[in-house]
């Protein structure tokens, strides 16, 4: 093949290549998921791989089934990385470094980042890194997400870029430190192993790739599939109407002050670029609903590729898009400041999104969805038979409702549009653990109405079948429903509650409760929100809402329904 990098590309040549670079991130994901210890990497998923320039740090290439989030944020995780290996001694061929700086990577301590130099005849050729969550890294809380946590070291423990492989040898004395800081030493054994194989396999893989089509080729493809993607994003802006773009929204609280917490947007488009400022926002607070600069701009990167799902996913996404964040905001939080919870700020950045960018174009835009992973996490001690004292800890999250868009109805029961996760299978977690789900469907009239209907949120009821545990919720959307566009309805709002002594109770901070003590055969439910509407309630056909109440999605009567739609 041509080495040269000045040669040009033909589609094929370049269809083909994109295809093998994104194998190469593709099973690297498939490693990691067949071989992780915990469920919520091997079963839902929640992890990345991607490549990444070795110059910038910026994304390259990322895989088709891991956490876009991930793929954005570990841009800075990379650049963080480089800037902490450089009087170190710099990269060097056979080094692994790991960290789960959530301030200078994006994301929560929870999400270990795993970062390559992969070199070729001695020269960095370009990263590669791998990004998962493990179970459990110490804290206050079993499974991290303390939502009373107020700094940084109340929720899971801190690791800065380290190497924890040297000249290809595993390095046992950052290994002691991980294992000694986690409730469940064997699942991060395991996670760890699962990574690490992950990125040996990419590595043999990226090159078996370079081998046979030649290093300044591969290179020149990534380039020009940046370049594509700057290209298609300054085409699309381009095709909105000029103009400035505003919206706002709220999560409940931070966990310590029960008082809303603001989400604004001014979206400006101005020819083929896009600014996104966030001025507006709220301030950084006291609970662990902060997010970094890092994770915002990753999730903006996530909001857009939905918007325009047919960009190539790579850094070129945001190159024609300029942001005004200012500093100690909740969304440019700076350490101590807790994170643990940053999923659900990372939510209602893109909720705001979306709502803005129907107001310049509805058809390209979709309904909110329901806006909240509802972290649960239930944990204990065995009490009896061959592991009898041995620790257990149930972390897991749930699905929602997604919004109705022009093409139709919002999926019902999806999982969250920040990932391509899935949602833990209640076989896997009965078997796991020891809680029953007594209810496990869809909820009906949690939708909003619209031309379009919002997706249906979801039922969870599960029972405690050990003598007891302490239960920790995380959620949002508790207070204010998911927004429809174009006039469509919102969704329902979240609902937990927990029994105790045979009544039903709920938060006083409506979706986020730390120190829930559970006794045998109590329960703990989640009624999830569904999505957002589309379009005005009286376009929806009269054979749809049949369809509707047929199915069991709606349990109003024909005279409700007939109301709604005038």
């Amino acid at each position: 093949m041509n080495d040269s990098p000045h040669a040009p590309m033909d589609p094929v040549t370049l269809a083909v290549l994109r295809g093998r670079l994104e194998q190469v991130a593709d099973e690297m994901d498939a490693t990691l998921y067949r071989s992780a210890f915990n469920p919520i990497i091997a079963e839902a998923h929640d992890a990345c791989h991607g490549l990444y320039d070795a110059a910038t740090g910026d994304t390259l290439v990322q895989g088709k089934s891991g956490l876009p989030v991930f793929v954005g944020a570990m841009a800075f995780a990379v650049r963080a990385t480089a800037a902490a290996a450089a009087p170190r001694g710099g990269m060097k061929d056979g080094d692994i470094w790991i960290s789960n700086d959530p301030y200078d990577g994006g994301t929560h301590a929870n999400d270990f980042k795993l970062v390559l130099p992969f070199f070729r005849d001695g020269r960095l050729y370009c990263y590669m890194a791998s990004a998962a969550h493990w179970h459990d890294v110490g804290g206050a809380v079993p499974g991290n997400y303390n939502p009373a946590a107020t700094e940084c070291w109340q929720e899971a423990v801190q690791i800065p870029p380290v190497r924890i492989v040297r000249d290809g040898v595993l390095d046992p004395d950052v290994l002691a430190i991980l294992r000694a800081n986690t409730r469940l030493p064997e699942s991060l054994w395991g996670d760890l192993n699962g990574q690490l194989a992950a990125l040996e396999l990419g590595a043999r893989r990226l090159h078996g790739l370079l081998d046979e089509y030649g290093d300044a080729l591969v290179l020149q493809a990534m380039g020009e599939l940046r370049s594509r993607a700057l290209r298609l994003m300054r085409s699309h802006i381009a095709s909105l109407p000029d103009g400035r773009y505003s919206f706002e929204d709220v999560l409940d609280n931070d966990g310590i002050v029960n008082e809303p917490l603001s989400i604004a947007l001014d979206m400006t488009v101005a020819g083929e670029r896009l600014l996104l400022d966030f001025s507006r926002t709220s301030p950084q607070c006291a609970g662990p609903v902060n997010i970094s600069r890092a994770t915002a701009i990753a999730a903006c990167y996530v909001a857009l590729k939905h918007v325009f799902p047919d960009v190539p996913a790579n850094a070129g996404v945001l190159d024609a898009v300029d942001f005004l964040i200012p500093d100690k905001l909740v969304i440019s939080a700076e350490r101590p400041r807790p994170v643990g919870g940053y999923t659900e700020t990372i939510l209602r950045m893109i909720d705001v999104i979306f709502s803005a960018t129907a107001q310049a174009d509805p058809t390209r835009a979709v309904a909110q969805a329901y806006g909240t992973i509802n972290a649960l996490s239930i944990a204990g001690h065995r009490s009896d038979g061959p592991r009898k004292g041995q620790r257990w800890v149930m972390f897991s999250f749930f699905g929602g409702g997604h919004g109705g868009h022009s093409g139709g109805d919002g999926l019902s029961h999806a999982n969250a549009p920040i990932s391509t996760a899935t949602i833990p299978p209640l076989e896997i977690l009965e078997a796991a653990y020891p809680v029953r789900f007594t209810e496990w469907s869809l909820r009906a009239d949690s939708g909003g109405d619209g031309q379009f209907r919002g997706g249906l949120g979801a039922v969870y009821e599960l029972e405690l079948l050990e003598k007891d545990a302490e239960v920790f919720v995380f959620g949002e959307r508790g207070s204010s429903p998911p927004k429809g566009i174009a006039g469509g309805g919102e969704g329902a709002v979240n609902v937990f509650s927990y029994e105790n002594d045979g009544a039903w109770h709920t938060p006083p901070m409506v979706s986020k409760m730390h120190g829930i003590r559970l006794a045998q055969g109590e329960r703990v439910r989640l009624e999830t929100p569904g999505g957002g509407g589309w379009g005005a309630p009286g376009q929806r056909s009269s054979d749809k809402r049949a369809q509707d109440r047929a199915m069991g999605y709606v349990s109003q009567g024909e005279a409700t329904d007939e109301k709604a739609a005038r």
